[in-house]
């Protein structure tokens, strides 16, 4: 199963009003398993960059003058995130909706919304009440977020895939099988162990003399002696 994790940054809320993307950062899961493949873009967003936003993601102006505008990369980011992969972002509507616009001003189609999934949906249904930014994330799950001094597309979204794989059964999900079939042994064994009566034997008398009589060929030290119907 291939999913695609992403963040963008932007110069503010609404790609109505002027904001754009100033960053994209992919990152590509195989069952729930980072592959190290990556999308990774800075952009021109043929404006200004308003102090604000300049803040939350040190993205500056004139840093992002001489980057590729959107359209330049769209056919690279489509092909990236493919078909059909599933499109994971934390508080999913605000980056779809800038890429909705991007692509629809480049004349390309967006990836339908039934692809996507909302992790803040997911940690706000696992754990309603509690904190559920991508920081609080981190820190309930034990995930190193130092280096996020800023946001920053690529950096969150290799976060965010962490969590992910938290918010989706935990990091060792996919040993299910595996934990499923030991449990199962281990009930097995635990119902062996504490039977407190023996079961009742099903031999006919005639099988059960046939039967001793094939031991007492095998000598006094046949371990099966002691395991003779009637026995002591």
């Amino acid at each position: 199963m291939r999913e695609i994790v992403f963040d963008t940054e932007t110069t503010g809320f609404d790609p109505a009003s002027g904001d754009r993307i100033v960053e994209i950062g992919c990152v590509e899961l195989v069952n729930r398993f980072p592959t190290g493949a990556t999308f990774h873009v800075y952009l021109n967003p043929e404006r200004d960059m308003p102090p604000q936003a300049e803040a939350i993601h040190g993205l500056s102006a004139v840093f992002l003058a001489d980057k590729p505008k959107f359209a330049e990369v769209a056919e690279k980011f489509l092909a990236f995130i493919g078909d059909d992969a599933k499109l994971i972002a934390h508080n999913a509507g605000f980056d779809m909706t800038f890429i909705d616009y991007e692509l629809k001003k480049c004349g390309l189609t967006p990836p339908t919304r039934d692809r996507v999934i909302d992790t803040l949906i997911l940690a706000r249904r696992k754990h309603p009440g509690g904190g559920n930014k991508l920081d609080d994330l981190c820190a309930r799950y034990g995930i190193d977020n130092s280096r996020r001094t800023k946001h920053g597309a690529l950096l969150d979204a290799e976060l965010l895939a962490e969590v992910y794989a938290e918010l989706a059964g935990g990091r060792q999900a996919n040993l299910g099988l595996v934990t499923a079939a030991s449990e199962e042994m281990s009930v097995t064994a635990v119902a062996a162990t504490s039977r407190k009566t023996a079961q009742a034997s099903h031999l006919s008398e005639a099988e059960r003399a046939a039967h001793r009589k094939f031991v007492s060929t095998l000598g006094e030290k046949a371990i099966w002696l002691d395991y003779l119907p009637d026995a002591k």
